[in-house]
């Protein structure tokens, strides 16, 4: 699985690379970024841009990796992902569950803005 990895002061952002992503590429994945937060754990940002058709078990991957990021008190963001992709997923109507952003930049803010939360002592 090709991916790029930006690293920011805050945040990792993960873009991944691949046109079309599998129920098999969900392992590869979660292994890049369980790999990385090992290293130094960071608010995560997971950008979609060039995916064009995803298996909906990637679903269940996001939600593990967004569980796994809030019981470390960090962030996670998924951007940049098409209608069509959101439709593929199912989760047009979970916008709760997922912090999803048309953009990497408003993802940034929101990594942001959640940092600034836990520093207040704000429960997210």
């Amino acid at each position: 699985m090709r991916v790029k990895i930006d690293t920011k002061e805050v945040f990792h952002v993960i873009t991944i690379e691949e046109k079309e992503l599998s129920a098999n590429m969900a392992a590869m994945l979660m292994q890049i970024i369980d790999e990385k937060q090992s290293k130094e754990l960071k608010n995560l940002v997971l950008n979609f841009k060039n995916v064009q058709t995803i298996d909906p078990s990637f679903a269940d991957l996001l939600e593990r990796i967004r569980h796994a990021q809030y019981e470390q008190q960090k962030s996670f963001v998924a951007c940049e992902l098409s209608s069509n992709l959101k439709e593929q997923l199912n989760i047009d109507n979970e916008f709760d569950r997922f912090h999803v952003t048309p953009t990497e930049s408003e993802a940034w803010d929101i990594v942001q803005m959640e940092e600034i939360e836990r520093e207040l002592g704000l429960d997210i």
